[in-house]
C-alpha cells in the first residue's frame, strides 16, 4: 500500500462552522497536520466539520488522534461532525463508540 502524505485544508463558514478538508492517510506521521489544522478552525468556531472523502487510511494511531480532536471539541464546547466515512471506517467509528459523541453525516 503507497503511503498518502496528509493535507489538511481549513474552510471557515460565515455560520460560525469550520470544515476540516482531510486527505491522505491518518497516522502518526499526521499528528502535527491535524493539530495544527484543529487549532486554526477551532478558533471562533460553534461547529467543526471532519471531512474525511480524501482519507482512505486510518490506522489506530490515527483513531487516537481524531479522539484527541473530540475530547478537544467537548472542552471547548465545540460541536463535531465526521462526513465522508467510508462504510468501513463508519463500521470503525461505531465499533469504537466515536458515532455516540460526534454526528455522522454523508457527504
Amino acid at each position: 500500500m503507497a503511503v498518502r502524505d496528509i493535507d489538511v485544508a481549513v474552510v471557515r463558514r460565515p455560520d460560525e462552522a469550520s470544515i476540516l478538508m482531510i486527505s491522505g492517510d491518518i497516522d502518526a506521521d499526521a499528528e502535527a497536520a491535524l493539530e495544527s489544522a484543529w487549532h486554526e478552525a477551532a478558533a471562533g468556531a460553534r461547529h467543526v466539520i471532519l471531512d474525511f472523502t480524501g482519507t482512505s487510511y486510518i490506522n489506530s494511531t490515527g483513531i487516537a488522534l481524531i479522539v484527541q480532536l473530540l475530547a478537544n471539541a467537548r472542552a471547548r464546547g465545540i460541536a463535531l461532525t465526521a462526513r465522508g466515512l467510508s462504510e468501513h471506517y463508519r463500521t470503525i467509528f461505531e465499533i469504537t463508540r466515536l458515532a455516540d459523541f460526534m454526528t455522522i453525516a454523508d457527504v
